[in-house]
């Protein structure tokens, strides 16, 4: 069975904690993402196990972490455009309000036998 807690590393290799044990100035993805935040290329510096050892969430210096990136007016352009076309039809060419089914690559309406 692992070591739940090897706060230096040494029988690990890897400072471990457990579950919310975790010290200050440290954070899980989720919650750098929650704090506006991302790991900024750093990688995880310890990990917090839970469930006997089975499930594993690493930890990121939060004085490394640096602001979450924006998509720019362009990106958001290119995504707008990628959406559009998952809704409309190949063979009507009509904007439909769902995405186009990729099984059958047209909307219900042109579908043969109708919606499936």
């Amino acid at each position: 069975m692992t070591t739940v807690y090897d706060r230096t590393g040494t029988e690990t290799g890897f400072p471990t904690f457990p579950f919310r044990m975790a010290p200050d100035g440290l954070a899980t993805r989720r919650q750098l993402r929650a704090a506006g935040l991302r790991p900024g290329g750093h990688d995880p510096v310890a990990q917090i196990l839970w469930r006997r050892g089975k499930r594993v969430a690493y930890l990121y210096r939060l004085d490394l972490a640096a602001p979450k990136r924006t998509a720019t007016p362009a990106q958001r352009e290119a995504i707008a455009k990628a959406l559009r076309a998952r809704r409309t039809c190949r063979h009507c060419g009509h904007l439909k309000p769902y995405y186009i089914p990729r099984r059958t690559g047209s909307c219900l309406d042109c579908t043969p036998g109708g919606a499936r």
